[in-house]
């Protein structure tokens, strides 16, 4: 694996950073979710969201338009008054776009890009153009949350935005995966989420640190660049890399999870890795709410599943399961393509 990575600059209040959709947009859906993102971005952060032309979009035209979007992220990256992209939502097809971009574009013109699900596709173009980016710090469903922001989603998100190193990564006191469904009321933003007491995380594996640039993002997207064989790093080029892996809201079985990690196992990409990371997994949507048991059991079978699949290929590899990073409430931007170490013994998780 190649050291030649570069993180771009970090941000400073007063900055400009460029506001677009890579994925689906989410703007005309809802408008109020939208602009409570810019405000925020405004207000608690103290940073100039510029709205790009993909953002405010109708899903029909983004889903017609691959290229239209590629051409958003060119040239905001290519803008020298431009110190970062904040993408508006995901999706499930930015997978279409990754033709167009130009990695020697992205490489050229090192940009700090904050998105995750769906825009793990573009992380994953920019860990092959070695430009480090932050999986989270997503506008419509991280940033503009109903309620307050919670205060560790932005004292993560400030460390992504304008500093160096995201430093020690610690558990959140408390978490929510309670669904909302702000996009289907124009006039209000609904009730705030419930949260509940943080259970912590939980090691498995091996007991040796380990170092490397972290790498992966959302469970599905993973599996379709696999599928689709699009910029798919050669094995050789993972080793001694870290694998960051979450679930989405759909809500998958813990044998979708497994076979997934089995066909990277099967490809010679699992054994590579040196450590693990898993973002706690959701475990109810707006369209299935199952009873506290059932969800806390769920979760529980999801990481024996992974830990079971993960010694399988690569037994000595810590794993660190239950991280606030993904499709739950609050989360820490995880930054893709930086060093981390993942410590068993001091129970740690830092980046260089």
């Amino acid at each position: 694996m190649s050291d030649d990575f570069v993180t771009p600059p970090p941000l400073s209040p007063g900055d400009r950073v460029a506001v677009l959709a890579p994925s689906s947009g989410g703007a005309r859906n809802a408008p109020h979710v939208f602009e409570l993102g810019l405000e925020r971005l405004r207000t608690v952060f103290d940073l100039d969201p510029v709205v790009y032309p993909t953002a405010r979009q109708s899903d029909q035209f983004l889903a017609d338009s691959p290229r239209a979007r590629a051409a958003d992220v060119h040239a905001a990256v290519r803008d020298p008054e431009i110190g970062g992209i904040v993408a508006t939502i995901g999706g499930w097809d930015q997978l279409r776009i990754r033709r167009y971009l130009d990695t020697d574009v992205l490489a050229a013109n090192p940009t700090r890009f904050y998105g995750m699900s769906d825009n793990t596709n573009l992380s994953l173009a920019l860990w092959n153009a070695g430009v480090v980016s932050y999986n989270g710090a997503q506008l419509m469903n991280e940033l503009a949350v109903p309620g307050e922001l919670p205060d560790y989603t932005e004292r993560y998100c400030r460390r992504a935005f304008f500093e160096e190193s995201l430093g020690e990564l610690t558990p959140a006191t408390e978490w929510t995966d309670e669904p909302t469904t702000w996009w289907t009321e124009p006039s209000e933003m609904g009730s705030p989420p419930a949260y509940e007491a943080n259970p912590g995380w939980r090691w498995v594996g091996g007991s040796d640190p380990a170092t490397g640039r972290l790498w992966g993002g959302n469970r599905i997207i993973l599996e379709w660049t696999l599928a689709a064989d699009r910029g798919v790093p050669e094995p050789a080029e993972l080793d001694g890399a870290v694998l960051a892996i979450e679930t989405a809201e759909i809500i998958p079985s813990p044998d979708e999870v497994r076979a997934t990690l089995m066909s990277m196992g099967e490809r010679g990409l699992l054994e590579r890795f040196a450590a693990v990371l898993v973002g706690r997994p959701p475990t109810r949507s707006y369209l299935k709410e199952p009873p506290r048991e059932e969800r806390e059991a769920y979760r529980e079978r999801m990481y024996d599943a992974i830990a079971d699949e993960i010694a399988r290929y690569n037994p000595d590899a810590p794993v660190v399961m239950g991280l606030d990073w993904g499709h739950t409430n609050p989360i820490a931007p995880l930054p893709i393509g930086a060093r981390v170490t993942v410590d068993p013994g001091s129970e740690t998780v830092s980046f260089e």
